[in-house]
């Protein structure tokens, strides 16, 4: 039987395994919010007003000015950047949308009749349901789950302070990880708070709670939650590792057990990450989601299947469609996040009809 305190060791215990590096964005937005070029040409399914037509003409021509020489202007990279994300700030959201979609996806969405996994997501992070904010925010949500599944399958909250100040930080154990609960890929780990410093986690606290998340890919849902800074444990399996994300999901809206996909992101935070498909008789498939490479070789079969796959049927069952992300080292089962628009309706899927097979199976609408 494992000791439930052991994977949540001191520092004492060998961390090598343990990197210093954030985690990496899943889905590449980062570099979309930055992106030098607007496509041209939008569909006739994206209803464009003459106001919104004007923002977009004027959003490519500030862009245009900002890189020309040949207009005797060349901005310097800082000044450039700042003129295109501006520019980029002045497209309606379902404009942005659909540029953002071309970009990564290939072709422009149909917004008003979606078809496919990501055009429904589309319209989901611009209309989301009430109750999306409160069960995005990383938080606020583990009240939700404490109730539906209880404590123990949330990881250890050490401290949400309203401010990170040195006296939070010189309380906070040896080893830890830090997390916003406004956004993705909000991730410090330390496996040793020697080797890091107070100044260092302030300056990366800062710059995630300044960061307007809903601006990177208009998911709306997310205006509402308020940035806050938060600690919990260290989460490392008998072999002092981070374990493997296991992103469930779940599709609802019939009778019996949702239909569930499992995508596995193993060694997510080093240097050989990678992401594989799987369905709930752990058969791998081939798909490829985002830009994980797959394994030669499948994955053993998790000991604890069943219970995983149970988590993430009781904290789905009151939607049409969620990925439920758990963690499950050593026969345990523990609680990440709850997302309603995974890669913000830009997910790149191999091969391409996964994503209009993935679109028959969410019918409704949120709720």
């Amino acid at each position: 039987m494992v000791n439930r305190n052991d994977r949540f060791g001191p520092c004492q215990r060998r961390m090598e395994n343990v990197p210093s590096t954030k985690l990496k964005p899943i889905d590449c937005l980062y570099d979309a919010a930055n992106s030098t070029k607007v496509p041209t040409g939008l569909p006739d399914a994206v209803k464009i007003s003459g106001q919104a037509a004007l923002m977009a003409d004027a959003a490519k021509a500030s862009l245009h000015r900002a890189e020309a020489p040949g207009l005797g202007f060349v901005a310097s990279p800082s000044l450039a950047r700042r003129i295109k994300n501006s520019a980029k700030s002045l497209l309606p959201d379902a404009v942005f949308l659909s540029l953002l979609h071309r970009k990564y996806i290939g072709r422009f969405p149909k917004l008003l009749r979606p078809t496919t996994f990501n055009e429904k997501i589309l319209q989901r992070s611009l209309r989301p349901a009430p109750r999306f904010a409160e069960l995005t925010d990383k938080l606020a949500v583990r009240k939700y789950v404490e109730d539906k599944i209880g404590k123990h399958h949330l990881i250890p909250l050490i401290a949400a302070p309203d401010a990170f100040t040195r006296e939070v930080f010189d309380a906070l154990p040896c080893s830890f990880v830090m997390k916003a609960n406004h956004g993705s890929s909000f991730v410090e780990l330390v496996g040793n708070k020697a080797e890091t410093s107070f100044e260092k986690l302030q300056q990366l606290a800062q710059q995630w709670l300044s960061l307007d998340f809903h601006s990177i890919a208009r998911e709306r849902h997310y205006r509402e939650i308020k940035p806050r800074i938060f600690f919990e444990t260290l989460l490392l399996d008998q072999s002092g590792k981070i374990p493997a994300d296991y992103k469930l999901h779940c599709f609802g809206g019939h009778p019996g057990r949702p239909i569930i996909y499992i995508l596995v992101i193993s060694d997510r935070f080093g240097n050989n990450t990678h992401g594989d498909v799987y369905d709930v008789h752990w058969s791998h498939l081939d798909i490829a989601i985002g830009y994980y490479a797959r394994s030669a070789a499948p994955a053993p079969r998790p000991v604890n299947l069943e219970s995983i796959l149970e988590t993430a049927t009781v904290l789905s069952e009151d939607f049409d469609y969620v990925r439920v992300d758990l963690y499950a080292p050593d026969n345990e089962v523990y609680f990440g996040e709850l997302t309603f628009t995974p890669g913000a309706g830009v997910l790149p899927f191999g091969p391409d009809k996964v994503d209009y097979e993935w679109g028959r199976l969410l019918t409704s609408t949120p709720s």
